[in-house]
């Protein structure tokens, strides 16, 4: 795809009483002049307008982390209102919607240079709907067959997808020395998406919220204990926020023409060797966050039977969302690679936690322990997922600048706009690539759960895995003389 025809001087080439140029537009909604990285321009109008961008965009992002993860929520209800699956088939249940939500980011992560992240953000927080709708039915009926609920977790992968897309479009916003927070703002606040709907559903679902146009209540027995539950509350309750959320972004975004580019254009990442490595570690860090936070419920259900699961299982996403924007922002102050490589230590450590309080789940205090090393888990992917999202804008610059290393100002002003470019796909790419957490982690469970009768296996498994990331992130990133300092 062609370039925009518009031009930019840098700030070293206008005179400094000339005035930033304002961000003139190609339609009600599209800015063909955006230059974040010039103080003025930024000072005087930028900044306002990518704060409006991202405070939609927050929103957004958290309906579909909430649409992607409400089945691991809605799984633990199935059994006592009737729905006669297996331990399995429920795992699966929980699975699936990681699987599909991945393998949508995949596409997601090319799409808003192509089609603008305003038009985008409209499209991909609509299509939230069809699979909220679909819950909202199929749990009323117990006659349905599972392949109905494995398509209908197949369509909340639509939330899974969203994120690839959403970071790919804030990164263009904002200047360099900002995209660390600015990322992790979004993505952290968006994350929060999971431990609001672990939340909220919980609440929702046994009070007839909506009256009669919310559909008769299922008779839930529990222990020999009869309730009344309202199971299509946990979908119902999203559709009228989806669709408030669908109208400020049609009217309060923007698209923009300089980050326009056409996925032939972007596809020169999967040549890049550190798309490779930061997805790899991806996988460690977001991988993690929503693995874990997709099997919680579930994995506390099976480990300690005499606790209720929802009681407990937001706290773990709630922390690691919350703290996502503060892994963002150390790493503005000392570096991606350092946070990341000590991040992942910790990790290790949280794992071990978890193994000594199963292997010793019968003493009292087992399930405090556990849930306490499980936050401290959930609290390093958040702070991981800051840290790694800030290393790739940096390597992917620092990487085009070296190319063009004794060339003169233009050519390095063009080498700055393609690692933009190229770390907004990575973004997204690896995003997807980390997003095969939400499938790998319950399935590792069950797998583990099947051939050993517990989930120490998997949970070993974590660490050698955890392991790769440190020396990975030593030695490209982080240690004196490393390829690719961040």
């Amino acid at each position: 795809m062609s370039q925009p025809a518009t031009t930019t001087r840098s700030s070293a080439q206008r005179p400094s009483s000339a005035p930033p140029p304002a961000p003139r537009r190609a339609g009600s909604h599209t800015l063909t002049t955006w230059t974040p990285e010039e103080p003025s321009f930024w000072t005087t109008q930028g900044k306002r307008i990518a704060q409006r961008n991202l405070w939609i965009s927050v929103p957004a992002l958290l309906l579909a982390f909430a649409v992607w993860m409400v089945w691991s929520v809605v799984v633990v209800n199935l059994p006592a209102i009737g729905f006669e699956f297996t331990t399995g088939q429920l795992f699966w249940l929980t699975a699936i919607p990681g699987l599909a939500g991945a393998t949508l980011r995949i596409f997601y992560s090319f799409l808003v240079p192509i089609f603008g992240g305003r038009n985008f953000t409209v499209l991909s927080t609509a299509s939230l709907l069809l699979p909220l709708a679909g819950i909202a039915w199929a749990v009323q009926d117990t006659s349905l067959p599972y392949g109905v609920f494995v398509v209908l977790a197949a369509l909340a992968g639509f939330g899974g997808g969203n994120f690839a897309s959403s970071m790919s479009n804030i990164s263009f916003f904002f200047p360099k020395s900002r995209k660390g927070l600015a990322l992790g703002i979004n993505a952290g606040l968006g994350n929060l998406g999971v431990s609001v709907v672990q939340f909220t559903v919980p609440l929702v679902i046994g009070a007839s919220v909506f009256g009669a146009i919310g559909g008769t209540p299922q008779t839930a027995v529990k222990e020999g204990v009869a309730s009344q539950l309202w199971l299509q509350n946990a979908a119902l309750v999203w559709i009228p926020v989806v669709v408030l959320v669908v109208i400020a972004a049609y009217f309060g975004m923007n698209n923009l023409e300089t980050a326009r580019s056409s996925f032939r254009d972007q596809s020169i990442i999967f040549k890049r060797k550190h798309t490779w490595l930061m997805s790899w570690l991806y996988i460690g860090t977001f991988g993690s966050f929503i693995g874990y936070s997709a099997a919680f419920p579930m994995l506390i259900k099976t480990q300690f039977p005499d606790v209720n699961p929802l009681q407990y299982a937001f706290l773990g996403p709630l922390v690691g969302a919350l703290i996502r924007p503060v892994g963002g922002w150390l790493s503005d102050k000392i570096g991606g690679a350092k946070v990341t490589f000590w991040n992942f230590m910790l990790m290790i450590v949280g794992v071990i936690g978890v193994l000594y309080f199963l292997d010793n789940k019968a003493d009292a205090g087992a399930f405090t322990g556990f849930l306490a090393s499980f936050l401290v888990l959930f609290f390093a992917t958040g702070i991981g997922n800051g840290s790694t999202f800030r290393m790739i804008p940096v390597i992917f610059r620092t990487e085009r600048l070296r190319d063009v290393a004794g060339h003169d100002e233009a050519a390095a002003a063009d080498a700055v706009r393609q690692g933009e470019k190229e770390s907004a796909a990575v973004l997204g790419f690896s995003s997807a690539i980390g997003a095969y957490g939400a499938f790998i982690i319950p399935q590792a469970y069950s797998l583990s759960i099947g051939a050993t009768g517990g989930v120490q296996a998997a949970l070993y498994g974590f660490i050698g895995f955890y392991a790769s990331c440190v020396l990975m992130t030593w030695y490209y990133y982080s240690r004196r003389n490393a390829p690719v300092p961040c």
